[in-house]
């Protein structure tokens, strides 16, 4: 007997066609509204890391751009030729070959393996460079005097001291357009992060010893600063507002700080100190000489019910 093919499998497979053609119509429509969703979303960042106000914010973002066009180097290629292979070898496509035996080609392993190569050294590279380039210590090359800002995180609240002025500040930071800030940080409690994310990068505030940072805001304007460590009940409260300002105005926020507010000592920095979250920022007029090194210190030791414990 002999067994004749039936008529019936091609009439399948050229119905099978529009249906998997349909499929990669959805699947690119999808990936395109997908990419206008994210462009979409991208250029209405008004604020933060994509929205800089600085030299070191600037630099910042154009790593990570340089970054991601780096990534999508490897990746937008890798999803179009994942797309191409599957309509390619789709089962309706009579001309595509089926290579069964097919085990091992030194050209395409080369060639598999030296794109991630080169995206590895390409993104460490730019990454070894910009670590230079930005290191938190690192002066801002300029022709203006550094303005020298002492920082204090608290539980919740942040601490400014201005120890060339003798003023001081709670949850706002002020500061001069156009001139280079040279930040000294530690904090008085838990270790914490200090973040503006339209200036600087964060870093670190931690007990008993001081970081630095260098920031310069090139706009007027007023910029959220933040906590970017959880450090307790109050940190989604723990944050603050940098207000940049001109020279003029940065001199006369001085002489009107010094003529409000209490004298920052020991005793108002004992009750300043005592956890809680601050809803209006205020200031000190006047500030114990070098307290920033007095709260280094005290930060070392143990606190008085450990003391009495001993």
């Amino acid at each position: 007997m002999v067994i004749r093919p039936s008529a019936s499998p091609p009439a399948a497979s050229s119905a099978t066609e529009p249906r998997s053609d349909s499929r990669y119509r959805i699947l690119i429509g999808l990936l395109i509204a997908a990419a206008t969703l994210t462009i979409a979303i991208l250029s209405g960042c008004s604020e933060g890391v994509l929205a800089p106000k600085g030299p070191i914010a600037g630099a910042e973002r154009e790593i990570l751009f340089n970054s991601l066009g780096i990534m999508l180097a490897i990746v937008i290629p890798t999803m179009l030729a994942t797309l191409g292979v599957a309509f390619w070898f789709r089962s309706s496509n009579r001309r595509a070959r089926y290579l069964p035996d097919f085990a091992y080609s030194g050209r395409l392993e080369l060639l598999v393996w030296s794109i991630p190569v080169m995206t590895v050294l390409l993104l460490g590279g730019v990454a070894w460079v910009g670590a230079y380039d930005l290191a938190p210590t690192k002066p801002i090359p300029s022709e203006v005097k550094p303005v020298r800002i002492q920082v204090v995180s608290l539980d919740w609240k942040w601490l400014f001291l201005y120890p060339d002025h003798g003023v001081a500040s709670v949850n706002r930071l002020t500061i001069p357009v156009g001139t280079p800030i040279n930040l000294e940080l530690t904090s008085a409690g838990v270790m914490n992060t200090f973040w503006v994310p339209e200036l600087s990068g964060q870093i670190y505030t931690m007990a008993g010893m001081t970081t630095r940072l260098y920031l310069q805001a090139d706009h007027v304007g007023t910029f959220r600063g933040l906590s970017g460590n959880f450090s307790g009940d109050g940190f989604s409260d723990m944050h603050f507002a940098v207000d940049a300002v001109s020279a003029e105005n940065f001199a006369a926020w001085i002489e009107a700080a010094r003529q409000a507010g209490p004298a920052l000592d020991d005793r108002s920095y004992a009750d300043l100190v005592k956890p809680g979250v601050v809803a209006t920022p205020f200031g000190y007029r006047s500030v114990t000489p070098d307290f920033f090194s007095h709260i280094l210190s005290a930060s070392l030791q143990p606190a008085p019910a450990q003391r009495a414990e001993k």
